[in-house]
């Protein structure tokens, strides 16, 4: 089956990757490519339809990115968004101006062609705006079909070039009519089919797998999260026993993890899993280190040279598999192509693929997070791991603040069991996006009976997420947090306080480092 893409321009918008997600819940492949991607190689692609996505950038100034103006000669069908649109109104001899009266959050869309991208939908409903650029001239051979009450001009289109351009953003859950306006586009439009699901990525990855690998074999670092777990499934399924998956045990897990895994792909699945101990190496490398970055450089650069060593010792490997995702991949390239600023290392580890010299696959380089949880459950993954909530390649070494010894690991693997286990008793591990404990660098003066205490002070940190890239600090019920703290002081050695983090993200990342 020859797969049906929809490929969407990346301008910069926040919102690049709902669009692809909304594409997908469509039941139709989507692919992120950068805005300035020449029409050739578009072409070359063959997608079915073509979406210009918003972006930070004003069609108003001199140097605002526009994509290659060959995309308009292929025939595909077009969809402009938000900045997308102004796009398309300036490149057609239309104008864009900029007002000082922002539209900004909800507003009131009013229909003026029912037909095409509007088709079968009321006359008028809430959107969600976000621009301060207005089109104040049609472009040639447009005609409007919406408006609201401060924008006359929000949706345009050309029936005859198949090009249409919207100024809300359907993509956002606020927009009513949003699924189904980009329904339109796709399937009366496009004429795209919803065939792309979760069992058909499954069938098409095995069968590549097999074709690409052959009879050689693949070497995969397995860390018990799903992204891993569900590589390492989708690679068992293809080549059996010709995978060979390697659990480092860096002495920054969990408490009970390496035997929780162990028990789960050994015991269950019967993969061919080596495990090697190297906690007492990690923790020495990473004595009186201090320096979030340090830590996360000793710890890659020890994972590599350890994963090397262990699959060194397996003859006839010729691949490495990762469980890269898409937002991996789209993170690593900005919408122009240039380098993207820093915050902090990824926690996935890079560089390892040139420097063993082996050939690279990754099964999930195209797939999201919720999409990543769907394979898991069609593979049969228990639903611990389906819906294991992420955890750092570092580890404990960056939730703990300041240097890593092995006393301040176990309080901090036995403050982190009694988060979870609260959580879980409460029905929220599946809804929050991440839930774990942090260690400060500090302590504090606490009574417990009649005696003075000077001990650890624990953070907790909950944030609800869709991916990642933002998130907001969850509101916990004040009768959990009190359960949760209570546990924690009256049942570890060596913290007397607990404190809640309300940040969210931006401005502070998920992690303390």
């Amino acid at each position: 089956m020859i797969r049906q893409t929809i490929l969407i321009l990346d301008f910069g918008s926040q919102y690049t990757q709902l669009i692809a997600r909304r594409v997908r819940e469509n039941k139709v492949f989507s692919r992120i490519i950068p805005y300035n991607t020449p029409a050739s190689e578009i072409a070359a692609m063959a997608p079915k339809g073509l979406i210009l996505s918003g972006g930070p950038a004003s069609v108003v100034n001199k140097k605002s990115p526009y994509p290659d103006k060959g995309i308009f000669k292929l025939g595909i069908p077009i969809l402009g968004i938000c900045y997308g649109m102004q796009a398309i109104a300036e490149m057609f001899a239309g104008r864009v101006k900029h007002t000082k009266e922002r539209e900004y959050g909800k507003v009131e869309l009013f229909i003026d062609d029912t037909q095409n991208l509007f088709s079968h939908i009321p006359g008028n409903f809430t959107c969600w705006a976000s621009h301060g650029d207005f089109v104040t001239k049609m472009p040639q051979g447009f005609h409007t079909s919406a408006h609201t009450m401060n924008t006359p001009i929000a949706a345009i289109s050309n029936t005859k070039r198949k090009i249409f351009a919207v100024q809300f953003h359907p993509e956002v859950t606020h927009t009513e009519k949003g699924s189904q306006i980009l329904g339109n586009f796709l399937f009366k439009i496009c004429g795209a089919s919803n065939r792309w699901t979760m069992q058909s990525f499954i069938k098409e990855t095995i069968d590549n797998i097999k074709k690409t690998v052959g009879k050689d074999k693949v070497v995969l670092g397995l860390s018990g999260g799903v992204d891993s777990s569900v590589t390492a499934l989708l690679l068992h399924k293809a080549i059996g026993r010709n995978l060979r998956c390697i659990f480092i045990n860096n002495g920054l897990l969990r408490k009970d993890e390496p035997e929780q895994i162990r028990g789960v792909f050994r015991g269950i699945y019967h993969l061919n899993l080596g495990y090697v101990d190297r906690s007492k190496k990690f923790l020495a490398r990473l004595k009186g280190i201090t320096d979030p970055e340090e830590k996360r450089k000793i710890i890659g650069g020890e994972f590599i040279k350890t994963f090397e060593e262990e699959a060194d010792k397996i003859s006839g490997v010729k691949f490495l598999a990762q469980g890269t995702l898409y937002p991996d991949v789209i993170e690593s390239i900005s919408p122009t192509g240039a380098p993207s600023r820093k915050i902090k290392s990824h926690h996935n580890v890079g560089g390892l693929p040139a420097h063993m010299k082996l050939k690279l696959i990754e099964p999930l380089r195209e797939i999201f997070k919720d999409e990543v949880r769907s394979i898991g459950r069609e593979l049969g993954l228990p639903e611990a791991i389906v819906q294991r909530q992420p955890f750092p390649g570092p580890g404990l070494a960056i939730r703990i603040i300041g240097e890593i010894t092995e006393e301040r690991l176990n309080i901090l693997r036995e403050v982190d069991k009694r988060v979870i286990d609260e959580i879980r008793a409460a029905n929220l591990y599946e809804s929050i996006w991440q839930s774990f404990a942090i260690l400060l660098p500090i302590k504090s003066v606490g009574i417990m009976g009649d005696e003075r205490t000077y001990e650890n002070v624990a953070a907790l940190r909950c944030v609800s997420s869709m991916d990642g890239m933002t998130a907001d600090w969850v509101k916990l019920p004040y009768e959990i947090m009190e359960k949760i703290s209570n546990r924690i002081i009256n049942e570890v050695k060596g913290v007397n306080r607990v404190v809640y983090d309300i940040s969210s993200k931006p401005p502070a990342t998920i992690e303390w480092e």
